[in-house]
């Protein structure tokens, strides 16, 4: 290999263990997050048998904060929906990072016929990439949802900020 190509290979090595780690991260926020999520669709739905509204964030925020705005409210919803976006978006990326570094070691394993390097390269690809889509599959339904019961307590508080 050329000076250049093995400056690049060297350095794409030590990219590896900090993706590991930002995939675990996502992952673990994202089981989190479902716990969270189960917790209000549950509560969400008690309400409902109830007859009762679940407690609106939103309309709760346009009482407490003076000259609110719609555009307040939009902000709002974004920050709230962010850490889902960014984990969705991100995660599946990563698993292709993290996927691909250990190839070139796989690759290399295999032109000298070490099965067993190859093997344990392999594991370590397939499994990051497998829990990156998890945590980026969990995240991006919990967006959706989520973004769906905001935009519904957008339109309630909104309705109130017109004064209706």
């Amino acid at each position: 290999m050329s000076f250049i190509e093995l400056s690049l290979y060297e350095i794409t090595k030590y990219f590896l263990t900090p993706v590991l780690v930002l995939i675990i991260a996502m992952f673990l926020f994202a089981f989190f997050a479902l716990g969270m999520f189960v917790l209000e669709w549950v509560q969400r739905i008690q309400a409902q048998r109830k007859s009762q509204s679940y407690p609106n964030v939103l309309h709760h925020y346009v009482q407490q904060t003076p000259n609110c705005r719609f555009e307040d409210l939009e902000l709002m919803i974004l920050k709230r929906l962010e850490p889902f976006r960014i984990v969705s978006r991100a995660a599946p990326m990563l698993g292709l990072v993290a996927t691909m570094i250990p190839m070139g070691p796989a690759l290399l394993s295999l032109s000298e016929n070490n099965t067993k390097n190859v093997s344990e390269n392999l594991v370590v690809a397939f499994s990051a990439v497998i829990t990156a889509l998890l945590a980026a599959s969990i995240t991006f339904v919990i967006l959706t949802v989520r973004r769906r019961w905001l935009l519904t307590e957008l339109r309630i508080a909104s309705d109130h900020l017109s004064g209706e």
